[in-house]
């Protein structure tokens, strides 16, 4: 069961990252903080080189590296908007989503199946993401749900957690055919490449003052690669459906974090969304 614990450390540092991300976007825009989370990743992760064995790389490693780069680039922009335009509190918790997708991508791409069990976690899932916005059911039974989504920010974390189900899959593919160590320094040296050409296109005026502000930037990509290093591992012990779904519990910890450092409101409700979410999640995993 070494797996739960870096499952349990995946989830916590996950929060960590949303709260160090939203910090960050109080001082500069989305390009810099994403470009952030992957490019501090490297101090962390490329000494590695020096100390691991480097990997026989199998024949779906290059395939996997290139798909992985592309979904992770286009998730990672749409998380860091979803951060940005609305409260961790009501963004985060619809990644919780991504386990559900699984259900449809991990047996496509691993020919992983759950078994019936899974559904009630479906409509746990859909259950809590209607208590996570409930106060609107004067707009009707559908409110809840319709307004959600009607907001930029979980519109944008949705794609983000059907993204992620695909890049779940994917990065196990890649761990496989080398190792988990060798999988997350490779991943970040890719995506930090197209990260980097983005933030110079598109935030050449804020790149000066990054040399100034590393206090606010560095916990981004040291709670990343915290993060990445932990979830490769534990897939590399287990289904990615048990990972993927412990890893969720981040979701509850960056409400609280939300309510505690940045003073959002709707604790409550919100709260108890989040843990009908992450019952569905788990009968997911189960199953």
């Amino acid at each position: 069961m070494i797996w739960l614990f870096f499952a349990f450390c995946t989830a916590l540092f996950e929060s960590l990252k949303d709260v160090a991300s939203k910090r960050g976007l109080q001082r500069f825009d989305e390009y810099v903080v994403a470009a952030s989370l992957i490019l501090f990743q490297l101090p962390f992760l490329l000494p590695l080189l020096f100390v691991i064995e480097i990997p026989y790389t199998g024949d779906k490693f290059w395939i996997a590296l290139a798909a992985s780069t592309v979904l992770n680039f286009i998730a990672i922009t749409f998380y860091i908007k979803a951060i940005k335009v609305s409260d961790l509190s009501i963004t985060v918790p619809i990644v919780n989503f991504t386990p559900l997708f699984l259900l449809i991508t991990s047996p496509v791409i691993l020919g992983e199946y759950p078994s019936p069990l899974g559904y009630p976690g479906i409509l746990l899932i859909v259950i809590g993401a209607y208590v996570l916005n409930i106060k609107t059911t004067r707009q009707g039974y559908f409110g809840p749900v319709l307004s959600l989504f009607s907001q930029r920010g979980p519109r944008y974390m949705a794609v983000t957690a059907f993204l992620w189900s695909i890049t779940a899959n994917v990065d196990k593919v890649g761990v496989m055919n080398s190792s988990p160590a060798f999988w997350s320094i490779s991943i970040v040296l890719s995506l930090g490449l197209c990260m980097t050409v983005l933030m110079i296109v598109k935030s050449r005026e804020h790149i000066k003052e990054i040399p100034n502000n590393l206090q606010v930037l560095f916990p981004i990509g040291l709670f990343g690669a915290l993060t990445l290093l932990a979830q490769m591992t534990a897939i590399s012990m287990t289904l990615v459906a048990y990972v993927i779904s412990i890893k969720r519990l981040s979701t509850a910890l960056s409400v609280v974090w939300g309510h505690v450092l940045f003073k959002e409101e709707k604790i409550k409700e919100r709260l108890a969304g989040v843990f009908i979410m992450i019952a569905g999640v788990i009968l997911i995993s189960l199953s």
